[in-house]
């Protein structure tokens, strides 16, 4: 098979926002990591979270955790351990979540704007994952982070059959969290969930709607690798390669309900794939030393 990056890369600046084409141009040495801040900080408002359709399934201006989540991976993707953000971030998660450190799917205030038909107010707390084990990647240790940790292990230890998506963000969590043993223990015990090509159905998905092996372990060498054979790590890589469209981007399996929020998620998987297939060395994404 073969990518066609020049045309990925087309499509990307033909129809990514900013944010998305500042993180393939840091890639291939045409940004540099402020340039990528500075693309992510209009999307984080006052009280240090992130909104404004970061996440492009909730388009609402206000803080949302799934917005957050968004900008805290970026920044670990940059590499940073360190920044003002993720401390601004870490404040907002602490003063909007729970007691017991969770956050809803989506907040309040966030229901009176367009958003994806399968998200409500409230919702399941599984974003919670994710967050903690974004913020487990970086310098930061907060009591927050010690509440949501606490609950992610009472959650893990004692659900029989969790959700799809509750693994997806469980498995950041695994894949983060300190405590490698008992990590370890747990992706062993999700590997039952997967089917013979390491795929997990969406109940109440679309038709035919799974997350894939490189979904739920998008990064070589991470814990929640031991959940798949190298055979199916492999057949996944495949089919990302043969996904790629005409128009040089790639597009995504779940709901499409607004053309913005279709443009956006195609521009963030085109990226993300790009720099997944350069990961794992079915591509090279040279830099050309322009960042400045």
């Amino acid at each position: 098979m073969t990518i066609d990056i020049d045309a990925a890369i087309q499509f990307t600046y033909a129809s990514a926002r900013l944010l998305d084409r500042r993180r393939l141009e840091h890639h291939l040495g045409r940004a540099s990591t402020e340039d990528v801040v500075g693309a992510l900080r209009a999307y984080q408002n006052r009280d240090g979270g992130f909104g404004h359709a970061l996440e492009p399934d909730i388009r609402a201006p206000g803080s949302e955790p799934s917005a957050t989540l968004v900008a805290l991976e970026t920044l670990v993707e940059l590499g940073l351990t360190q920044h003002p953000m993720y401390d601004a971030a870490a404040s907002w998660l602490a003063d909007v979540s729970a007691a017991d450190g969770t956050l809803p799917q989506m907040m309040p205030t966030g229901a009176g704007y367009p958003h994806a038909p399968f998200i409500n107010p409230g919702g399941p707390t599984f974003l919670t994952f994710a967050l903690a084990g974004a913020l487990w990647q970086t310098d930061v240790r907060t009591p927050w982070l010690e509440r949501a940790t606490d609950w992610c292990w009472q959650e893990l230890e004692t659900e029989v059959r969790p959700h799809t998506y509750t693994v997806v963000f469980a498995l950041r969590f695994l894949d983060a969290v300190p405590d490698a043993d008992r990590a370890a223990a747990q992706v062993d015990r999700f590997r039952a969930l997967v089917e013979a090509d390491g795929a997990m159905p969406v109940p109440g998905g679309i038709e035919g709607e799974a997350v894939t092996p490189l979904t739920l372990s998008p990064r070589r060498g991470a814990r929640s690798r031991r959940m798949f054979t190298p055979e199916q790590i492999a057949a996944d890589l495949d089919r990302v390669e043969a996904e790629q469209l005409e128009d040089g981007g790639w597009d995504f399996d779940f709901l499409h309900w607004s053309a913005g929020q279709a443009l956006d998620w195609r521009s963030s998987f085109t990226v993300s794939n790009l720099l997944r297939l350069h990961e794992h060395g079915r591509i090279s994404l040279v830099p050309d030393a322009r960042a400045t």
